[in-house]
């Protein structure tokens, strides 16, 4: 049997309810992340194959227990070249280090402006190259997501086609080699899903507001933790009032019951399956509907998404494109919505190479597509949760139970932190205490041998 142990806040087969997975962050802040982690699960879970997250775990400390207990540890990863994920880079770099199991890192892209100067370099090189010195110590190359952070890695000096190569996004191959973008008759009484990004350019997102004022029957789909919570309970507020992004729950989308918060991947693509198109700024949102089959169109904002846009050729639209006067109706007019199915087998056989090459097992050996999927069996067994619905539209009675069941763990989870912080704290102020009495004592000591030298 194999063990593999994943950095994932939670595995497709935990079947969370909105608020565990609020309070324990299990989306890692975005739920975009569990639509990769759930194609990596579903690609390396063969017959006899245990897949466990790490739920975030990353501490050095537990590099005994890891390495007792698994056999390949995997870390799908998203933008994590930036600047506020250093320290969480610098644990993996210190956890790797001590870890004598195979480490392979399947995806990872570099966050930066939408057209990088990679020459100038950035404040986390050093942690970068430390970060990939230690996995390629421990795997034969890294998957990155694109040309932008293939080119970053070769400034840094490690060789592209040896050390890493360009695999794209692990969520594009959920489903194997084949890719089927249905055709679909769009009108002004389509049901469209939306997504959205505050960060934004003010231009896309007054389309977008747009736009879903243009097809009325439309569902905003977002991803952040704090649009979660925001769903779940109500409150509270996401940012400043805004007229192009829904920040409360007195936001239309959300008062008129429009918002979908999804837990898992299959009621996702199921939704999004009955959708006629999906648009907007967030990419894992529009390679959901890819995966379901709904045409799509992406917004790209920086690099991270255009290199993946590029290399997949997902259908996009790009932001200095978008002015005053586009309409959506246009760009569907205009789209080639089959592009996306241009690359995909030559991309997944990339992919499926990339897999070999790390000695890891999967679901199309032999480049042939399975006849069972472990992942799909084991799902079929379990009643998922569905999406959240803004507590706006809920019954009073399901109001009270989201309540009743979130405020008063939260307030648990709260003034356990805060007692934590203050041990933390006392301990750190005992720590100084004892220093200054042995500085005091010194200067004592050191007074006393002076004024005896000069007496």
């Amino acid at each position: 049997m194999k063990r593999i142990l994943i950095r994932a806040g939670i595995s497709p087969l935990d079947n969370f309810d909105a608020s565990y997975m609020l309070l324990n962050n299990s989306i890692g802040g975005n739920v975009g992340n569990l639509i990769y982690q759930y194609s990596v699960f579903r690609t390396l879970m063969t017959e006899g194959t245990t897949i466990t997250p790490d739920y975030y775990n990353y501490d050095p400390k537990r590099a005994d227990e890891i390495n007792q207990n698994y056999d390949c540890y995997i870390i799908p990863l998203a933008d994590a070249f930036r600047k506020d994920f250093v320290p969480t880079l610098r644990k993996y770099t210190q956890l790797i280090k001590k870890l004598n199991i195979p480490v392979v890192v399947i995806g990872v892209g570099l966050r930066a402006p939408f057209e990088p100067k990679l020459n100038e370099g950035f404040p986390f090189d050093e942690d970068v190259k430390a970060f990939v010195s230690a996995v390629l110590e421990k795997s034969n190359m890294i998957g990155v997501r694109g040309e932008i952070t293939a080119k970053y890695l070769s400034r840094l000096g490690f060789r592209e086609g040896v050390d890493h190569t360009v695999i794209g996004c692990p969520s594009m191959y959920a489903f194997g080699r084949e890719l089927t973008i249905r055709e679909t008759n769009i009108t002004k009484d389509s049901m469209i899903g939306v997504n959205s990004s505050k960060l934004s350019p003010k231009n896309v997102l007054d389309f977008i507001t747009r736009s879903m004022d243009e097809f009325p029957n439309h569902y905003f789909i977002p991803q952040w933790r704090k649009e979660m919570q925001l769903t779940y309970t109500g409150s509270p507020t996401i940012g400043k009032s805004a007229d192009n992004y829904p920040v409360k729950m007195s936001d239309p989308v959300y008062m008129n019951n429009r918002v979908r918060f999804f837990l898992n991947v299959p009621t996702w693509l199921d939704f999004l399956s009955k959708a006629d198109l999906s648009f907007g700024a967030r990419l894992h949102g529009n390679i959901a509907a890819v995966l379901a089959g709904t045409p799509s169109i992406l917004l790209p904002k920086d690099a991270r998404m255009r290199e993946l846009a590029e290399y997949h050729q997902l259908t996009h639209v790009m932001a200095h494109d978008i002015n005053e006067n586009t309409r959506l109706m246009d760009l569907v007019e205009n789209a080639d919505f089959q592009s996306v199915q241009k690359n995909q087998g030559k991309n997944f056989d990339h992919f499926i190479d990339f897999l070999n090459k790390n000695k890891l097992e999967h679901i199309y050996q032999d480049g042939v597509s399975p006849q069972i999927v472990p992942l799909d069996e084991q799902l079929a067994k379990i009643q998922l949760h569905p999406p959240i619905v803004p507590v706006s539209g809920c019954t009073l009675e399901e109001m009270v139970q989201r309540w009743e069941d979130y405020y008063p763990k939260a307030e648990e989870r709260q003034a356990k932190k805060l007692k934590k912080q203050k041990s933390q704290l006392a301990e750190k102020n005992k720590i100084i205490k004892k220093q200054k009495a042995t500085l005091n004592r010194k200067s004592v000591r050191l007074a006393l041998k002076v004024a005896d030298k000069f007496s």
